[in-house]
Parts: structure tokens; C-alpha cells; sequence
């Protein structure tokens, strides 16, 4: 017994690991994202088969890049569904442009866990479009006039979805939004 309680002690971590370990764990889950406030018109580039992004003029627009690949993209994808579903009727789309090699598997994924909102494969002209994509997940956020409001540069949850989309679907076109700070 005494054997045992001497080796369970050597087991216990430090303070200081324990806080690390902590720290690794957070990170994995909700690592930092960067938002950038922005104002400038949305590229008007491919959405979905036949149609452009300026044609979903009028909605306030996610626009997401991400790939099946990506354990930051695949851990955000549930509060973006979430977030679709609860806001879809209130004028809220998504396009979550994906860096896959095909359609097909994006499909396979999107279908197997269960998500509605479209998701076609990343085009050249989109990712330049939006300034040379070199890394995912990066989402842009698009009010009802078009223009991109928001750059995140990492993992997006559900209380940074509401922080920055709901004042843009409260606001009519042409109405200007208030910052999600002065709420």
C-alpha cells in the first residue's frame, strides 16, 4: 500500500503543469481567432452551381473556408449549423467554400454529420477573390448591402456568430448596424 501511494505521488502533476495541460486542452477546443472589422464591398465571385454571391445581395452572408482535413474547421461546423438553422428564415446564408480535392467527398462529409448549408468546392477566382486563401478556417461576414464586415481568422463559435451576425440581421438594407460592442 505504502509502494502504491508512492507512486501515485510521483504521478501527481505540479501547479504549473496541471495549468498547462489546461491551457493545451482550451486552446484545442476554442483556440484564439483574429476579427477584423472591415468595410468593403464583397467579391463578386461563384456561390453555388449557376450563381454568384452578389445574388444573395440582401442576406447577411458567412462566407467560410475549410476542409474535411482540418480538425479547427470540423470543430466549428456544429455551431455554424446551429446558427444556420436558428437563423435561415431570418435572412442568414452560408457558404462554406471547401479546400477539398472533390465535390464528391465534400459531400459524403457534409451529408454524414448532418449539415444543411451549401458547401461547394473553393474556386481560384473565389479565394483571390477574397484574398489569396493560404489558410483555414477563415470566414468573412457579408451584410445586406455586400459589403464584408468581418474577417475571422480561426475557429468561429456560436457566442462570436451572435456577437457579430445578429445586430447585421437586425439591420434593414442600407441601415447601418450597431457594433456588437455598444450591446
Amino acid at each position: 500500500m505504502t509502494k502504491t501511494r508512492e507512486f501515485l505521488k510521483k504521478l501527481k502533476p505540479s501547479p504549473i503543469t496541471a495549468i498547462l495541460i489546461g491551457l493545451i486542452v482550451y486552446l484545442w477546443f476554442r483556440p484564439p481567432a483574429f476579427v477584423d472589422e472591415l468595410s468593403y464591398a464583397a467579391p463578386d465571385v461563384p456561390a453555388l452551381p449557376g450563381q454568384r454571391l452578389g445574388d444573395l445581395r440582401g442576406k447577411v452572408v458567412l462566407v467560410n473556408f475549410w476542409a474535411t482535413w482540418c480538425p479547427y474547421c470540423r470543430h466549428e461546423m456544429p455551431a455554424m449549423q446551429a446558427f444556420y438553422q436558428a437563423n435561415k428564415a431570418k435572412g442568414f446564408e452560408i457558404v462554406a467554400y471547401s479546400l477539398d480535392k472533390t465535390q464528391t467527398e465534400v459531400d459524403e462529409f457534409m451529408r454524414k454529420e448532418g449539415y444543411s448549408f451549401p458547401a461547394p468546392l473553393a474556386t481560384q477566382e473565389a479565394m483571390l477573390g477574397f484574398g489569396d486563401v493560404s489558410r483555414v478556417p477563415l470566414s468573412f461576414i457579408i451584410d445586406r448591402d455586400g459589403m464584408v464586415r468581418h474577417k475571422i481568422a480561426g475557429q468561429v463559435h456560436s457566442g462570436r456568430l451572435d456577437d457579430l451576425i445578429t445586430p447585421l440581421l437586425l439591420a434593414s438594407a442600407s441601415q447601418p448596424a450597431k457594433p456588437a460592442s455598444s450591446r
